[in-house]
C-alpha cells in the first residue's frame, strides 16, 4: 500500500493561467508552487511532495523516472515514491541561488564547479540536462549544492546553453566591483527577458 498517495489528494483552483490551491490534507504544508506542480511538506517529516497540477501528470511520471535514474548521486534529492500525480522527495533545507543574489549571500566558485559536476554525471547516465537556473539549485546551510526540478533532463541537448550562459554572467559577478546583492524584481525582470528573446525566442 502507498505510504503517500493520501497527501496527493489536493484540489486545486485554475485562476486565469496559474493554479492556486483550494484544498489539501492537514499533515500538508505549503511550500511553492511551480509552472506545472505545488510542493508542499509533510508535517514532522524531511521530505515534501510534489503534485502536478490537472492537465501536467506526465510530468510526474517523467520526473520520477528522472530521479531514479539518478539514485544514488549527492546532488540531487532521493525520490521515496511516485504516483500518476506526484513524487516524494527528500526536503532540503537551504536557499536557493536566486535567493542568494537577492539576499547578498555570496555565490563560490566552488559551487559552480558542483553544478558542472553534477551535470556531467548527470549526461554520463545518459540524460540531456536543460533549463538549469538560479532557481532550481539549492545551496544547505552546511555548504552543499543540489538540483531540483529535473524534468527537463531529458528534453535539452548536450550543452545547457542557459547554464553556461549563467556561467558568463558569474564571470562577472566575482569582481570586487560588482554588487553582490541584486533586487528581486531587477532579477525576474532580467529572466522575463532571456526566455523571451534568448533561450526561447519561439514560445
Amino acid at each position: 500500500m502507498s505510504d503517500y498517495e493520501q497527501y496527493a489528494d489536493v484540489t486545486f483552483e485554475q485562476v486565469g493561467d496559474s493554479f492556486q490551491v483550494a484544498a489539501m490534507h492537514p499533515d500538508l504544508r505549503l511550500h511553492g508552487i511551480g509552472r506545472s506542480a505545488a510542493v508542499f511538506r509533510l508535517k514532522e517529516k524531511d521530505r515534501v511532495i510534489k503534485v502536478f497540477f490537472p492537465g501536467y501528470e506526465q510530468i510526474a511520471i517523467e520526473e520520477a523516472a528522472i530521479y531514479k535514474k539518478l539514485r544514488g548521486l549527492p546532488y540531487f534529492p532521493k525520490c521515496y515514491e511516485s504516483g500518476a500525480s506526484y513524487i516524494v522527495m527528500d526536503y532540503i533545507e537551504g536557499k536557493t541561488l536566486f535567493e542568494c543574489l537577492t539576499e547578498g549571500v555570496w555565490i563560490d566558485p566552488s559551487y559552480i564547479e558542483v553544478v558542472d559536476e553534477a551535470l556531467r554525471q548527470a549526461r554520463l547516465l545518459g540524460l540531456t540536462p536543460s533549463d538549469v537556473h538560479l532557481r532550481n539549485i539549492i545551496l544547505t546551510p552546511n555548504g552543499q549544492i543540489f538540483l531540483i526540478d529535473l524534468a527537463r533532463f531529458r528534453q535539452g541537448q548536450q550543452i545547457d546553453h542557459q547554464w553556461e550562459d549563467l556561467k558568463r554572467m558569474y564571470r562577472l559577478y566575482r569582481y570586487r566591483f560588482m554588487p553582490k546583492q541584486y533586487d528581486e524584481t531587477l532579477l525576474n525582470r532580467i529572466a522575463y527577458l532571456y526566455r523571451k528573446f534568448v533561450n526561447d525566442p519561439d514560445s
